[in-house]
């Protein structure tokens, strides 16, 4: 798997032949510097530039370009240097882009010889530098890591490699920037764009082959999204052969609907920005990106935040550490000047996180209102016009998302359909200072409404009769709380009660899940009983354990990791702390399910950074009937269908 690095963090490195891959959408320059163990350079001899690309065990690019490939054997390398550190720099003169601020951030890979991916990182936060050391590769104990940077340099390539401690910086970035320069210029240029198929343009390259770049105006769909070769153009007659269900290519991007924006600002956000082949699609790659962003540039705070403390402390352990400087006015000094030092960093990074929320804030300002049904909150319009649905959606909505550097900034929590595991409602307290504030008594009902508002939530975007809905009361105690499933017929039989309802219940879903996968397994799915409903099931478990016997346990168990292949899911609303009464036995089943709450909890951490994100459960509006409606329509739609 690869780790996705923020700055600050490092990461090892399990082998010594590696690739360093740059991507960054201009050309640029990139370079390498090998570095004692105080990260000092030792002379010009020890730097990889395009004017001199080779170094013991490192390679680098002769020119300037938006994608490098440094080659780099750590073996190789001259004893005496214990860092490699990956230079990019913006060449001058060319006619290009003059700050990073001015495209899209760079990113950097660590791989493989065979191009797998180890640690990345994206160069974020960049604005008015022209240089940025990217990476460094350090040894530590024999072993080899690597560490994301980001140190961008306003002063460019010379301002680099001063900081760096080489004395004639100026000297080698002027001879950097000439062998760039010359090397741009011996490149054979472009003939004009000559019209192709599907409003693209081909143009010659340098070495005599074509590349297919977008013409103005026209949608890009970039490299296919299963991998495999992009289909072929048509031969440029009035006919296109090619099968108009076979479509390799990536989703085309959405053409811009928004006003370009003013030179120096951000583009306004537009809603469906991302690439995909439907709008839901793009709705869906878009409300993840946000939370990627949310994500990385609050690691970057906190890692920017974290440096600036860890500065300080040095700082003043530097102070206390000689008695001659430990008091009087030079200590004070010192100690303010530390202090001060830290408060400015800090002041930087937060200034650079507010100005990223306030643009996501605004770009969920735009894209909450065109979410579709099943990615909406209950409040919103779209379910004024909500009609049952022909297909499948790609995603549900199971809540929001936020962090504490701004918690009104909230991410809708999207998971993929259908659903790929269970769901456990904890009624219980927990660690959640909202939930001490509960009584146990309403905090269970608020879990199972916050169960019935998922379950209508799910039969409402699912079309008719392709999801089914079960639910198991063993104590028949909640039935005004799953009053509106029963009302609307959503719920076709009565809530399971009893020892002998939840032994009935249980043992048809199981029963269900082996036939279906004996079917499969042997390919013979025509030979399933005709009366075996292949809809979409979800089982919805309240108040559990009491009333479960050892058996039922088993089944639960049986459900949760073998149902949802297929199509049986399992949505438990219990408190986990009563649960614990059975001991080892169940941790199984609690690690097989997507724990959720029924009020605010930050208990999900993301597979990035690690962040602590608080979850809000999806639920309808106090005094609302939009739930009552959409499920009314829902059994309307049945009746038509003769279901």
């Amino acid at each position: 798997m690869t780790a996705e690095l923020v700055r600050g963090q490092n990461h090892p490195l399990p082998q010594t032949r590696l690739e360093i891959r740059v991507s960054a959408g201009k050309p640029i320059v990139a370079g390498a510097t090998l570095a004692d163990e105080q990260g000092r350079i030792l002379g010009a001899e020890w730097i990889a530039h395009p004017a001199a690309p080779q170094l013991p065990g490192i390679e680098v690019s002769k020119q300037a370009a938006a994608d490098h490939r440094l080659a780099v054997d750590l073996d190789a390398l001259p004893e005496n240097s214990h860092r490699v550190i990956v230079l990019l720099a913006l060449p001058t003169g060319v006619g290009g882009p003059v700050t990073f601020g001015a495209f899209a951030a760079p990113s950097v890979a660590v791989t493989g010889l065979d191009g797998t991916e180890i640690a990345s990182f994206t160069v974020t936060g960049l604005d008015a530098e022209s240089a940025v050391v990217a990476l460094e590769l350090y040894r530590r104990q024999g072993a080899w890591k690597v560490r994301a940077v980001g140190q961008g340099y306003a002063g460019g390539l010379a301002a680099m490699l001063q900081d760096q401690g080489l004395a004639d910086a100026a000297q080698l970035a002027a001879r950097i920037n000439d062998a760039v320069a010359q090397g741009m210029a011996r490149s054979v240029a472009q003939p004009p764009p000559r019209s192709g198929p599907e409003g693209r343009v081909r143009t010659a390259t340098a070495g005599g082959s074509t590349s297919s770049d977008p013409a103005p105006g026209a949608d890009t769909g970039g490299q296919p999204s299963n991998g495999g070769p992009v289909p072929p153009p048509s031969s440029g007659g009035p006919v296109d052969y090619r099968h108009p269900g076979r479509r390799t290519a990536a989703p085309p991007a959405p053409a811009p609907t928004a006003p370009p924006a003013q030179p120096g600002q951000p583009a306004p956000p537009v809603a469906g920005d991302a690439t995909g082949w439907t709008m839901d699609e793009r709705l869906y790659n878009q409300v993840w990106g946000m939370f990627e962003d949310l994500a990385r540039t609050t690691a970057a705070y906190r890692s920017a935040v974290d440096f600036a403390d860890s500065r300080m402390e040095q700082e003043l352990d530097r102070v206390l550490s000689d008695p001659r400087t430990r008091v009087g006015p030079a200590a004070d000094a010192a100690r303010a000047e530390a202090r001060d030092k830290h408060t400015s960093l800090v002041e930087q990074a937060r200034a650079v996180l507010d100005r990223d929320l306030a643009q996501l804030a605004a770009e969920a300002e735009v894209v909450e209102p065109a979410l579709p049904p099943a990615y909406a909150r209950w409040d919103s319009p779209v379910w004024h016009g909500y009609e049952v649905p022909m297909e499948i959606p790609m995603a549900l909505r199971l809540g929001d998302l936020h962090l504490p550097e701004r918690t009104d900034l909230r991410i809708p929590m999207l998971v993929r359909l259908p659903l790929e595991r269970g769901l456990w409602i904890d009624s219980g307290r927990g660690g959640s200072p909202e939930a001490a504030l509960v009584d146990s008594g309403e905090l269970r009902r608020m879990a199972l409404d916050t169960a019935v508002a998922l379950a209508a939530r799910l039969l409402a975007v699912y079309p008719v009769d392709e999801f089914s809905l079960h639910v198991i009361d063993p104590a028949g105690s909640d039935a005004a709380a799953l009053q509106p499933l029963s009302d609307s017929g959503a719920l076709r039989q009565p809530p399971a009660a009893g020892a002998q309802g939840v032994t009935a219940t249980l043992a048809a879903l199981t029963q269900r899940v082996d036939l279906v996968q004996m079917a499969i397994r042997s390919g013979a799915t025509d030979a399933l009983p005709p009366d075996l409903d292949l809809a979409q099931q979800l089982l919805i478990v309240n108040d559990f354990p009491h009333g479960f016997d050892d058996r039922a346990v088993t089944q639960l168990r049986y459900l949760a990791d073998e149902g949802p292949s297929v199509g049986v899911h399992l949505m438990m609303v219990a408190d986990r702390e009563d649960a614990r009464a059975y001991g080892p036995v169940l941790d199984p089943l609690w690690r097989a399910l997507l724990r959720i709450t029924p009020v605010p909890d930050d208990h999900l951490a993301d597979p990035w950074v690690g962040h602590a994100w608080t979850y809000e459960p999806a639920l309808v509006p106090a005094g609302s009937e939009v739930l009552r409606r959409v499920l009314a329509q829902v059994a309307q739609a049945r009746q038509a269908y003769g279901r």
